[in-house]
């Protein structure tokens, strides 16, 4: 999950990326908002495998169906649709912010394909940075504040999580564990079910045919804790579908075979 700075393959919510110096921004400052406007209508949001547990009470936990799949916390059942989160980016009900989600508009990034160093770099972009006067000071006295220490330890650690979590990944795959998800919802007073398809899931049979020693591996390293979290979550996607109906974002459904 760590990303790279490239104008033409730019992460998920952001626009451009530039990086933080004491140069250029000594009198920058940066600003909380309630109104996350960039999680506005974004219906999949990434997540690391540490944030299964407490991801899991709110959002079901799918995984891409990318060539390298990534955790996603699924927040619509549709493009362009989410449910939690109103077109200003408020909140519409309680529920867990995803890391990937708060650590904007910060990301560590490397500033060259060949640079094995990465700099903490932000979205010049957006309107929660920059020379204005309220806020939280990023430098004083040409030294990085507590605030940008506090922004560079952040990314710091969701880095390493994403790591982590690439390696989870690997061992899904390793032992053939992801398999192509679908879900079948039918609505009271259709004749027909939506479908819904397009990502992957942990295959539960799979899971049962585990050897006993992989299975306490697995028991031992956590990684079965996050599976069963994983497979829980599910029985949220009829919740988010209810919330499409009731918000008015009529369900958009794949016609079953």
């Amino acid at each position: 999950m760590a990303s790279a700075p490239q104008a033409a393959n730019l992460p998920l919510f952001y626009n451009d990326l530039m990086p933080l110096n004491s140069r250029d921004h000594a009198s920058w400052h940066t600003k909380s908002t309630d109104a996350a406007n960039w999680i506005a209508g974004q219906h999949a949001i990434p997540l690391t495998a540490e944030e299964f547990i407490q991801a899991s009470r709110h959002y079901p936990i799918i995984f891409s169906s990318t060539e390298q799949p990534v955790p996603l916390a699924l927040m619509g059942l549709n493009e362009g649709t989410n449910v939690f989160f109103d077109a200003e980016g408020r909140p519409t009900v309680p529920a867990y912010v995803p890391a990937y989600a708060r650590r904007y508009p910060f990301m560590l990034a490397r500033l060259s394909p060949d640079s094995e160093e990465l700099s903490l770099c932000f979205d010049p972009t957006t309107d929660l940075i920059g020379e204005f006067e309220e806020g939280f000071a990023l430098f004083e006295n040409g030294e990085p504040s507590d605030t940008c220490k506090a922004t560079l330890e952040f990314c710091k650690n969701f880095e390493e999580a994403g790591f982590r979590t690439g390696q989870f990944v690997q061992d899904l795959i390793k032992y053939d564990l992801l398999m192509d998800g679908e879900v079948s919802i039918q609505q009271e007073g259709s004749d027909q079910p939506f479908i819904y398809r397009g990502f992957k899931m942990v295959d539960q049979e799979k899971l049962r045919e585990l050897r006993g020693d992989v299975l306490r591996t697995m028991n031992q390293n956590g990684m079965l804790a996050l599976i069963f979290a994983h497979l829980f979550s599910l029985e949220h996607i009829s919740a988010v579908f209810g919330l499409q109906v009731q918000q008015g974002n009529g369900p958009v459904p794949v016609p079953a075979a």
